[in-house]
Parts: structure tokens; sequence; C-alpha cells
């Protein structure tokens, strides 16, 4: 794949900032709407069992640009002991520059989060032709930032830099924005609309000229409630937090539809792999209210455990996929996948050379064929003192390697509530055995279960300079 004289597939990856099962119509919301992730999903594949590549931003972002699971990717954490954020390197190898040497133009819109500015792991050193957006996700918590990034050049805002997104926002009586600190509301410019727009453009302009790589790493629903209008939901006689959360859901639903009718009208939809999914697993931070987004939309979905944490509700996300003339329409896949096997199934579609990654293509997955997907042993993730591996139908987790392994049934059991470990020594010493395999030490992030002093005395040992820059945007 591709065949002989056949041009080879688009690929769009787009990606929701803590989307969280109980969103999205697909996945069981009765209250927020989604037609369009709804329609990927009725004209293709909703995934029941997908995973994301970690738990939290940054290394679910590495995991997935760099085809390596938690134990062997570069960025491991949001940040480290100290605030040191640490970025790609030269070395590394992204889908993105996968692509753009298979003769892909690559586009990044939205949230990078795997360097800082003045770091080598920026956007154009990592294979994107075009980036507009936020660089350091920390920055892209303000969704009416002073400036945002095109490329390396920075574009300034200044009607907002007085905008604190820490504080409440007033909206009027037609349900539209009133930002804090933003003198004139009508001057207001939206991060995620700037580069959803952007993307548009982009998609208009690359197509026909050859295949495309779009990476859309949207920041809604993340965090601060922020939207331009609550739209339909202006009038929902619900508590103010709801109506703006399910606005943002909703506007980030939209954005997906525009993206969808540009590829309808200029005719690359037919060959055009599409695929939506969130970046970890059900989020409740940022957002305090009574009742909560979990008591009122169901928001959390059926899985134990949330964004931070290494139960299955922390990496188990919703993905649906289209692919026209290769996703039946309607299908429902129980396989379990995870980000690190985006690199792979890239590689196959482009006709590429696939460096060594963690993940397994899932092209024949797609195409319906699970006896010809080669699927995974086990998948692994770690995060903290954290560590997980599922293998077959079994979920395994270790809040911390001085505690003992727990093992549950991952579809059966979604709230972990019986604990097998016990009955099953044999199965526990194997899953311990795969962890031990899977962890490779690296010196920018400390081993599970080490203390930050002695990571720290390590880093300096080794004569290290680890600035804290988890702030530098």
């Amino acid at each position: 794949m591709p065949q002989e004289n056949q041009a080879p597939a688009n690929i769009l990856w787009i990606m929701a900032d803590d989307a969280s099962w109980g969103d999205i119509g697909c996945y069981g919301s009765e209250l927020i709407e989604t037609p369009n992730i709804d329609r990927i999903a009725a004209e293709g594949c909703r995934f029941t069992a997908s995973y994301s590549g970690s738990t939290v931003c940054a290394p679910a972002r590495s995991s997935l640009m760099q085809g390596l699971h938690q134990g062997h990717a570069t960025v491991r954490n949001n940040s480290s002991p100290g605030g040191y954020r640490h970025s790609l390197q030269p070395e590394d190898t992204t889908v993105a520059e996968v692509l753009q040497g298979a003769g892909y133009a690559t586009g990044l819109f939205g949230k990078w989060g795997l360097a800082c500015w003045d770091q080598p792991g920026v956007p154009s050193n990592k294979g994107f032709d075009e980036h507009v957006g936020y660089l350091n996700q920390r920055h892209a918590h303000n969704y009416y930032p002073s400036f945002l990034y095109h490329n390396a050049d920075r574009m300034y805002y200044p009607q907002q830099k007085n905008h604190d997104h820490h504080a409440p926002d007033e909206y009027d009586a037609d349900g539209n924005i009133r930002p804090n600190g933003v003198e004139n509301p009508e001057e207001a410019v939206y991060s995620f609309d700037v580069y959803a727009e952007a993307s548009e453009r982009w998609l208009r302009e690359v197509a026909g000229s050859g295949p495309f790589f779009g990476y859309l790493a949207y920041t809604l629903p993340h965090m601060v409630l922020e939207v331009p209008s609550l739209g339909r939901y202006a009038d929902r006689d619900w508590p103010i937090e709801h109506r703006i959360y399910a606005a943002m859901v909703t506007h980030m639903d939209s954005a997906i539809g525009r993206v969808l009718d540009i590829l309808d009208e200029t005719g690359e939809a037919e060959n055009t792999m599409v695929i939506w999914t969130s970046d970890n697993g059900y989020s409740h931070a940022g957002f305090k209210c009574e009742p909560t987004l979990d008591e009122f939309f169901d928001h959390s979905g059926p899985f134990k455990g949330r964004k931070g944490n290494l139960d299955q509700g922390g990496v188990r996300v919703p993905t649906v996929a289209r692919w026209p003339g290769v996703i039946e329409p309607g299908r429902v896949c129980d396989d379990p996948w995870y980000y690190p096997d985006l690199m792979p199934t890239a590689a196959e579609i482009a006709g590429a050379q696939c460096p060594e990654t963690d993940g397994s293509s899932l092209v024949p997955l797609l195409r319906g064929d699970a006896d010809a997907w080669e699927g995974h042993e086990y998948l692994y993730w770690e995060h903290g003192n954290a560590q997980a591996v599922r293998y077959e139908q079994w979920f395994a987790t270790r809040p911390h390697p001085e505690q003992p392994l727990e093992i549950y049934h991952a579809d059966e059991d979604k709230q972990q509530e019986r604990n097998l470990a016990p009955d099953k020594p044999e199965l526990v010493a194997q899953m311990e055995a795969m962890i031990e395999e899977a962890h490779e030490p690296t010196i920018y992030f400390p081993e599970p279960g080490q203390p930050a002093d002695e990571w720290r005395a390590e880093v300096e040992a080794a004569g290290l300079d680890l600035p804290e820059n988890i702030g530098r945007f």
C-alpha cells in the first residue's frame, strides 16, 4: 500500500483536549450535541478499546508523534520535578517527518506541547511545513492569549494582554462572551478559531496537489470555561458553567464539520482517512461547579480513573474513524490499540520506510480484517510513579513500584472492582515481566518510584542543566 498508480491516502488526525466519553453523542451523550463526530462514526467506525499514549498531555503527544510507548518515548511527563519541560530532540523521528519525506504536505494546527520556542523540538524541526497555534501547553490554557505562533513567528493580540484566564468572564443577553480584561469584546480573538480557520485555509491550498497529513491538535474543551458564544445552549435552563462547557464541545464539533465539508468540496473525502480522538482520559480539572459535569452530563464515561492516573479511565479514550472504501460504515471495533500505532499506519499508507516503533499498523484492522492485524503482545504506559499494562483481556495497574500489581478484566470490570491478582500469580509474574521489559530509563525524568532529590542528584552528576521552563511560552 499504496497500490501501483494509486495516490497515497491523505491522513487527518483530529485530537480534542480532555474530551470525555460522556461528551460525545455516539458514545451516549444525550445533552451535548456532536453531529459531526457522530457522522464520522456513522460513516466509518467507532472504537471501544482505543487508548491514548499517556494519561496527560505532553507524553501522550510524544507517544503519538514518535510511535513509541512511554517506556521509550522522549517526553514522559508534562514536566520534571523543578519545572523543567523536556523537548523532542534532533535524533527523534516523528510521523510528520516520515510523511514529509514521502512527499506529503504536513500541517499542525493547535497545540504542540513538545517544545518551548527555544528548544530543538519545535514543529518546523520535526516535519511540519506549517504550524499555527501554541507550543507550550501551559500557554494553551488561555483561550484569549496575547500571542500565538505561526511557525517561528508570533502573532500578537495586544488587546488581550490583560485577559486573566483564571478569572470568570461575562456573557451578554445573546450569549456572547465579554472576556475579562478586553476593553472591546468585539476585538477579542478566540485562539481556537484562529488555528481552526488556518487549518481550513491550508486544506483548501493543499487539496489536489498531492497527499497531505493534517494534525489538528484542538485545545477544546480543556481547562478553563471560555467560548465565544453559548450558541444553541444560550437559552437552556442549565447552570452557566454547563452551558459554556457544552458550547465548547459543540464549537469544536462545528469546526470538524467544516473540515469534512472541505474534503467533500475539494474531492478529497474519498481518499482521506479521518480519525478523531481525545488526548487522554476523563478530566474535571478547572471545572468547579455544582452539580459537577459528571453528575450533569454523565461526563466521565464507563471506566474508573481519570486524567493523571493509570486506571483505565486515564488512558482509554473515545475514537472514531472514517476512510471511504476501506472502513465499512457503521462498524464498531472492540480490538485494543493505542497512539503508537499511528506511525506504522501512516508509513504503510504512504508507502514509506517506518522507523522502529512500539506500534502496529492499523490498516488491516481498519479494513475489517482483524485476522491479518498483527496487534500487540501488550500495551504499556507509565506516568510518574505509576505503570500499567493491557495484555489480552487483562488490564494491570500499579500506582507505585512498592505496591502490588492489580489486575482487572478490561471490559467486564470497567470500574475495577474485583482485583484478580491474588488468584492469578502466574499472570501477575507475566505482566510484571512486561513492565520490566518495557521501561527504559531516561535521565530527563525520574524512574517510577524514585525520590525527586535522588533524581536531581543524578542530573547534577551527569552535568546537565535542566532550567525551569514550564512557563516559557
